[in-house]
């Protein structure tokens, strides 16, 4: 992983873009402190998909799920 200061980062960034689209990660640091990351774009699509309804059929609610609460129960949660 290369770092590169903000000044050394603005007047070679076209080669820095093209470091980062070949897989190399770039910190730029301003007065020594890291600030910023260039990381390629396809970094993100190496990710495994999120799968939706994975667990379908493996969770039951009970048919009263959405009815209202007892005034007790709201009594308590709004400190009552």
């Amino acid at each position: 992983m290369q770092t590169v200061n903000v000044h050394a980062a603005k007047t070679q960034f076209s080669r820095l873009v093209d470091q980062a689209a070949a897989g190399e990660e770039i910190i730029i640091a301003k007065a020594g402190k890291p600030v910023a990351k260039l990381v390629p774009l396809n970094s993100r699509e190496n990710r495994p998909k999120r799968l939706l309804g994975l667990l379908a059929g493996r969770a039951k609610l009970p048919p009263d799920f959405d009815a209202l609460l007892p005034d007790a129960v709201i009594d308590a949660f709004e400190g009552r």
